[in-house]
Parts: structure tokens; sequence; C-alpha cells
């Protein structure tokens, strides 16, 4: 019997229908597929974003807690982190006549070390080009990073002839102060990437935290017998710029605390930090550098083999 048009039109519509029916059965799952593979992807980079805001907190956290406070000088309200009280100060001795005579005849000179750590930074450059400006060489104490915009800031403070001094390869306390063996580890890496960039083989170093942090799980007269061991001198420093605060400090505090007390000292070893979140370190450095040189009897010099030891513990 042949079907009526109703028919057949009443079957076309069932059939669209199937049809519509069958596509939103396959577009569901895949458009479910598509927005939990989106909130995937969402939650991976928040993921990613926190963990490494955690790892920075978790730095500041243990920069925070290795360190004595000592009280900042007395214009400032802020506390610097590093201590700068409790100095053993002691002299190389030298056998050779030529450097005790030059030692005696600058015995009235105040010599001056600007000293960076934590480099090389996004802020490297500056701090160079305002050296060169003033014709002054510093110390920079370093931790490895190997991407190659960082190579050329370690070649060009060698070629440049400031110091290159080591800090420590990853800088992550809680590592490296694990053991004598996980401290030597990590500085030989530093050391040796260091010559194989600059072909400097560095012979000072600074601690994380200096020899008189508090969080070392192993004791720092060991880490300093190894040193010894190695031929590798240690410094720490007499005076702070007070700018390893997390908190702000202005430029002008910064020369404050850097000069205030710098005629107590034959030698003066000042603490600063080449970071890119020190920013006022690099806006101070000029200035520092006028009021230094403008004092009497004064002058600035890198860390070299006759530079006077400063520690903050003693090597006993």
């Amino acid at each position: 019997m042949a079907q009526t048009d109703a028919e057949l039109e009443e079957q076309r519509v069932k059939r669209k229908r199937i049809r519509r029916l069958k596509r939103l059965i396959i577009m569901v799952p895949f458009s479910m597929i598509l927005i939990l593979l989106m909130v995937c992807i969402f939650l991976g980079i928040r993921l990613h974003i926190v963990t490494g805001k955690l790892k920075e907190a978790l730095t500041i956290i243990e920069t925070t807690s290795v360190i004595e406070q000592a009280p900042a000088i007395d214009v400032l309200e802020e506390m610097p982190l590093y201590t700068v009280s409790g100095v053993d100060e002691s002299v190389r001795e030298h056998s050779d006549a030529g450097t005790v005579q030059m030692q005696e005849e600058e015995a009235d000179v105040h010599k001056v070390y600007l000293t960076f750590d934590d480099g090389p930074s996004s802020h490297t450059n500056q701090i160079l080009d305002i050296l060169a400006e003033y014709d002054v060489k510093a110390t920079f104490f370093v931790v490895g990073k190997e991407e190659e915009e960082y190579r050329a800031l370690y070649k060009r403070i060698v070629e440049e002839g400031h110091t290159l001094a080591m800090h420590s390869y990853s800088h992550r306390y809680n590592e490296i102060y694990q053991s004598v063996e996980s401290y030597s580890a990590d500085l030989r890496r530093l050391q040796e990437f260091l010559y194989d960039v600059t072909g400097v083989w560095c012979r000072y170093c600074r601690f994380p935290g200096g020899s008189s942090n508090t969080v070392s799980r192993v004791d720092m007269h060991e880490l300093i017998a190894y040193l010894d061991e190695q031929d590798i001198s240690y410094f720490d420093w007499n005076i702070s710029s007070g700018d390893a605060s997390s908190a702000y400090i202005s430029p002008d505090n910064i020369v404050r605390n850097c000069t205030a007390n710098l005629y107590e000292y034959e030698e003066a070893i000042i603490l600063m930090h080449d970071a890119y979140e020190k920013r006022t370190t690099v806006e101070a450095l000029p200035a520092l550098i006028e009021t230094i040189q403008a004092m009497e009897d004064t002058k600035i010099v890198p860390i070299t083999d006759d530079t006077e030891l400063i520690h903050h513990i003693s090597n006993d």
C-alpha cells in the first residue's frame, strides 16, 4: 500500500530527530572531555604558579631564619636581616717583605670592600656600568646560573677586573647544610662551573647566611675545616647595607647604613645584594661610592689575597 504524504513527512521528521539525537549523544561527551581538558590545563598553570611562589616563600623563610637579627643603625626602624656584630678579625700571615712594607705604608688608609651576594641578576649589568663609571672594583659572591645571559655576566665581572667569588651553586639552605658532603658537592659544582665559563679557579667564598647562620645541620667549624683543606678563604662582613630584608629600604638608608660607622674599621667589608628585587641597592650605589670616595684616607678595593679575613665565628 502506498504511503500517504503525511506518513512520509512524519517519517522524514522522525529520521531528522534521530540524527539530531545521535549528534547530541556524540557532542555532549566530546564537550565534557574538552571542558575537563581546559580545566586541567588551567589548574596545571595555576599549580605551576603557586609552586613557584611557594618555593620563593620557602627561600625567604629559610633566609630569614638562618641569621640572627642585629639592631639597625639608630636612624632606621627596620631590623637588618644579617648580623654585623661579634666579628672575629684575623689577618693572614705574610712572609713576603714587600707585602709587609706595603701594608705598613697603607696602615692609615681605610679599605672598603663592596661585596654583592646572590648574583648575577637582571641588575648586574647596571651595577657593573656604575662601577665602571666611577672606576671602582668590587667583589661578587655569585650563585650558579647556567643560562647564556648569565654566563656573559660572569665573564664581564672577570674581564672588568672585579673579584669573582663563590656563594653557593643552588643557594638552597636545606640542601647545602645537610652535611659536609652536600656542602662540598654544591661548592665544587659552582667552582668547576665558573672555571668552565671564565677560566678563573675561584678561591674565595661566602657561606649562604654567613658563617654565623643558625640553620646548618652540620657544625660550621667542620665546613670551615673543609675550606681550609681546599685552600679556599671565606669572608663574612662587618657592615650590612640592610638590603637583605624583604621589607622596602630606601637608597638613602642604604647609603647611611654603609657609611655611618665606616671609620670604625681598617678594612670594611660591606654586604649588599645583586638580585632582581633589590632595585634600591642599585639606585643607592652611585651615592654610596661618591660618599666613600669623598672620605679622607679611604679607598674602595676588591677582595684579594691581602684582604683581612672578616669572620663571624672563630676558626678554632
